[in-house]
């Protein structure tokens, strides 16, 4: 049965645009990272797409590895997008991503032209379409020169199988290089993707925020609440549905110690004084700076995205409670 977007879809959501290019992003996007592989309910996968494009989500993130099994989760959206959403591909951002391994031997990996593209051209397939709108390499890869990476970034564009590149992982100094590469060959590059919480400042120190904000590029933070460690889940222990129990691949029970616990409790009690539940001040403390165009959320259940749809609608922090919440992660 097609699928009825609300008509008020865009009256809440805030856009930003990717640094100086012409296109722009939700504040916040939805990430298809987890809960979307082989075993997911089908009825979940509409229910959360369904909730966020109806809350004016418009960006739909994913990679080719991503499931399980790899590339489960683009062949369940390119369904649902087939069977209920057809008639929207045009208000829709839809991103992909290579550079970890997919397929067994030497040409399923890293940052090889022959794997990019051909990876690329698995995605479509995969999601049933025509060219993705943002296609970005995954990681670095220190085998492949930086010039054959950034040259099959460029062809996937003059193909017209992407309208726009990104750059995920990197670190400033590379980003530096890869754009000056990616400017010669007029190829539209306009965001980074990294890990960026309260609990992960890599890129403040590694040179990316700041080389970002230079050659104005646009940030998009995955991991924004550190695999639910910044949520109020984590306050009392660890759950036993949680992920820590039932998966394991990406969070381990030994992070969540006493002083990771808490300093979980102290900043749940700055969030409540400021009207947020954790996850909401985790996602605004994200979404303050300018630099990010959009925090990518993982979710569950549809309640999830409602929930962090609210850490729009109060972004601004005293250099007070800035320097506290600094304090806290820093100890």
């Amino acid at each position: 049965m097609m699928y009825k977007a609300s008509e008020e879809r865009y009256q809440s959501m805030i856009y930003n645009r990717c640094g100086d290019s012409g296109l722009k992003l939700p504040a916040v996007s939805l990430g298809l990272w987890h809960n979307f592989g082989d075993g997911a309910s089908e009825e979940m996968m509409k229910s959360l797409i369904f909730t966020a494009f109806d809350n004016g989500i418009t960006h739909f993130d994913l990679a080719n590895n991503y499931g399980p099994a790899p590339g489960s989760a683009e062949v369940n959206f390119g369904r649902i997008l087939k069977e209920n959403m057809r008639g929207y591909r045009d208000e829709m951002i839809i991103s992909t991503k290579a550079g970890y391994e997919m397929w067994p031997g030497p040409y399923g990996n890293w940052g090889s032209r022959k794997y990019l593209l051909a990876s690329l051209d698995q995605s479509l397939k995969r999601m049933g379409l025509e060219y993705v709108d943002i296609f970005y390499h995954h990681r670095m890869d220190p085998g492949t020169p930086l010039e054959e990476t950034m040259g099959a970034l460029a062809q996937a564009v003059r193909s017209g199988k992407a309208l726009y590149v990104g750059l995920s992982n990197y670190d400033g100094r590379t980003l530096e290089k890869a754009t000056k590469l990616l400017q010669e060959m007029h190829c539209p590059f306009i965001i980074n993707q990294n890990r960026y919480s309260l609990f992960d400042r890599t890129i403040e120190k590694n040179g990316l925020k700041e080389a970002s904000i230079k050659l104005k590029k646009g940030i998009i933070a995955f991991s924004p609440l550190a695999q639910g460690l910044l949520t109020d889940r984590y306050l009392h222990g660890i759950p036993d549905d949680s992920r820590i129990k039932t998966d394991g691949r990406f969070l381990q029970e030994a992070v969540l110690d006493e002083t990771r616990l808490g300093k979980i409790r102290v900043l749940h009690e700055i969030a409540a004084r400021r009207g947020q539940s954790l996850a909401q001040m985790a996602l605004s403390w994200v979404l303050r700076d300018e630099v990010v165009t959009s925090v990518l959320i993982g979710a569950s259940k549809p309640s999830q995205i409602m929930d962090n749809l609210a850490s729009i609608k109060n972004t601004k922090f005293t250099e007070e409670e800035l320097q506290r919440l600094s304090d806290i992660v820093m100890e």
